[in-house]
């Protein structure tokens, strides 16, 4: 198995939680669905991904999460760079998809 689809252990995925917490409650409740979907399953590769969005103002998140943009739209290159990384590019998706499913958590 290479290391990145191996998954993230507990204290990794505890503080890539804290890493995405954000200042717009929006970006907030869309990384929310993403890790309720996702957090049982989640790998190195797509925590990098993660970790590459997180590095992104507010703003461009929402506007890539919200599909107002892509990354090659987005007005700062080190913003395109981040958002534009493989890794960065499948999260998003992800993110995408969760975003567009139901609104009501199942428990």
């Amino acid at each position: 198995m290479n290391t990145t689809d191996e998954l993230l252990d507990e204290r990794a995925k505890s503080k890539l939680k804290w890493r995405c917490r954000r200042g717009l409650l929006e970006n907030d409740l869309l990384i929310e669905k993403f890790f309720k979907r996702h957090e049982a399953t989640l790998t190195v590769s797509q925590a990098k991904g993660l970790n590459d969005l997180m590095d992104l103002s507010d703003n461009d998140l929402l506007d890539l999460l919200l599909q107002r943009q892509e990354p090659g739209q987005l007005s700062e290159p080190a913003a395109q760079v981040s958002a534009s990384t493989y890794e960065a590019l499948q999260v998003l998706n992800l993110i995408r998809a969760a975003a567009a499913g139901p609104l009501t958590a199942s428990h």
